[in-house]
């Protein structure tokens, strides 16, 4: 028997076989060739192909994981049609008479070199994309087609890591859980787990021995730990915690239809967060008292040009009407950061965190951000919504914001088009916004605290940086003082205040944020119901 440590994504056990997953290797081999243009045509005819893979790996990602598994391959597509990695690319088959395979691999070795050498920790990170996408035009050149998994029943999935395409092409109905020797909270492996609500580990200190393949093992989610070849009484142990575990699972189910309240007679408001309109089934199953984070940007992520306001308002209108009266929070576009979208033509920012994102680039684009207000006004008529605004640091932000969206609802009265009210909100997530919190408040009628983005501007720390998990701590005293004094200084203000980001699933500070005073707490779907025994228990 064997025990590895891992850092756990999602709770849960899993017992069956493990299947060590490997990655196809295609040997590389220089060649030279007589004819260079023939090259280069059989080159593009490659990058086309893996165009469309990309494309129907957005679409599927969005489907089955959500935006922020597919907004990925956005990334990938946009940097396929790099004109400094094309021209490479073609230089070198011209020049150095060499096959098509050689010339992609060597020139998505040299890129990727060079992003891992920067600074900026983002455009590290696209140092594995670079890779990613080159290995998939030469997999089509080669005429390798990607595998999933060789098992005729379910497994335990053991790897070093997984590429977001080795991902998303997963046969999701034969894996029972992930084991990771690499790969980080936020990585496209914790991702898919959490989607797909099955436990996971990663950063798990275990070997990926070839004797592993089939043997016997137990993922445990809860302590953080996987089991190689138990022995029976570790098997036993580890069946009744499974059984406990679904027990609980199955007695979360009783709570459907009771009330958020505290023993004390203290109500929150407990929404969910969504990032597409299936998610809409999952909330309702869930029995959320409504949507606490619509995030419109999958609307505009795997497209080539703008979403018309007929395409948002149908989009934004199927989730009003199907949430019956329940309130719909839509937070206006969030895009930049990791975000990025060809067709907006962003410029490339040493920072993109810190730089041209959300409303900036609305108060920016006015035109585009009256085309969903428009729609999202003309769909409020089909329910109760709300919208939110992102990145906000500035009253005369909120000012310029509120005289646009009296512009649209004159456009749309002047039109004889009906909509309802919209409560009017922003996310709090700059250490600016808390400090100007009072002001702000009288502004709007809510606040959401985004403790994703608050957390890192406090601490000074990329969440996306892997090397620094250790030290990101949602926690510290710092930014728990920082939603505290939004809390309080919202309620001065006279708006209510919520929390939309990942804190407020974490059950060990609920308490905290009820005596903080918090209204309302937006969740994953899955966590509506653990959170609502968590409140009851209070």
């Amino acid at each position: 028997m064997i025990i590895c440590s891992g850092k756990s994504v999602l709770n849960g056990v899993a017992i069956g076989k493990i299947y060590l997953y490997k990655k196809q290797e295609y040997v590389l081999e220089k060649k030279q060739i007589e004819d260079a243009e023939a090259e280069i045509a059989r080159f593009e005819a490659a990058k086309e192909k893996a165009t469309e893979q990309l494309d129907a790996l957005y679409h599927k990602a969005l489907e089955e994981a959500g935006e922020e598994q597919a907004m990925i391959f956005d990334v990938h597509k946009m940097m396929l049609d790099d004109g400094d990695y094309l021209d490479s690319i073609r230089g070198m088959i011209r020049d150095e008479k060499v096959n098509a395979e050689y010339a992609v691999s060597t020139t998505g070795d040299n890129f990727s070199a060079v992003f891992a050498s920067m600074d900026d920790e983002y455009m590290k990170a696209r140092s594995v994309d670079v890779l990613d996408i080159s290995k998939r035009v030469v997999n089509v050149l080669a005429g390798i087609v990607e595998g999933g998994i060789a098992s005729e029943v379910p497994v335990i999935l053991l790897a070093d890591d997984l590429s977001p395409s080795e991902t998303v092409q997963l046969d999701k109905s034969k894996i029972l859980a992930f084991v990771t020797k690499n790969g980080s909270a936020n990585s496209h492996t914790a991702i898919l787990a959490r989607s797909m609500n099955i436990p996971a580990l990663v950063k798990t200190d275990v070997a990926l021995l070839e004797e592993y393949n089939g043997v016997q093992a137990v993922v445990d989610g809860i302590d953080g730990t996987f089991i190689i070849n138990p022995d029976e009484e570790m098997t036993q142990k580890m069946i009744r915690k499974k059984m406990n575990y679904e027990k609980e699972k199955t007695e979360l189910q009783k709570l459907i239809g009771k009330d958020n309240v505290t023993t004390d007679g203290r109500r929150i408001n407990v929404y969910a967060n969504i990032g597409n309109t299936q998610d809409v089934d999952k909330v309702l199953a869930n029995d959320a008292g409504g949507i606490g984070l619509f995030r419109s940007e999958f609307i505009y992520l795997g497209r080539n040009d703008y979403p018309t306001e007929e395409e948002q308002f149908e989009i934004y209108k199927e989730v009003l009407s199907r949430m019956g009266g329940k309130k719909v929070i839509i937070r206006t576009l969030d895009i930049g950061a990791d975000k990025q979208v060809d067709y907006f033509e962003l410029p490339k920012e040493e920072n993109p965190a810190m730089g041209y994102r959300a409303i900036r680039i609305c108060l920016d684009r006015v035109n585009i951000f009256k085309t969903q207000l428009r729609a999202i006004y003309r769909a409020s008529a089909f329910g109760t919504a709300a919208i939110m605004f992102p990145m906000i640091i500035s009253v005369s932000e909120i000012r310029r914001i509120k005289e646009i969206v009296e512009e649209v609802k004159t456009e749309l009265t002047r039109e004889g088009i009906s909509f309802n009210r919209v409560e009017l909100g922003i996310m709090v997530e700059t250490p600016a916004a808390v400090m100007i919190s009072e002001e702000l408040a009288k502004e709007v009628e809510f606040f959401s605290i985004g403790t994703n983005d608050l957390t890192q501007y406090t601490l000074a720390i990329d969440r996306q940086n892997q090397s620094l998990d250790n030290i990101y701590d949602s926690h510290h005293p710092a930014v728990l003082r920082m939603i505290q004094m939004t809390i309080e200084n919202g309620h001065k203000g006279g708006a209510w205040v919520g929390s939309c980001g990942e804190r407020a699933s974490d059950t060990t500070l609920t308490k905290t944020f009820i005596d903080m005073g918090i209204d309302e707490l937006s969740v994953s779907p899955t966590y509506v119901l653990g959170l609502r025994k968590a409140i009851r228990e209070i």
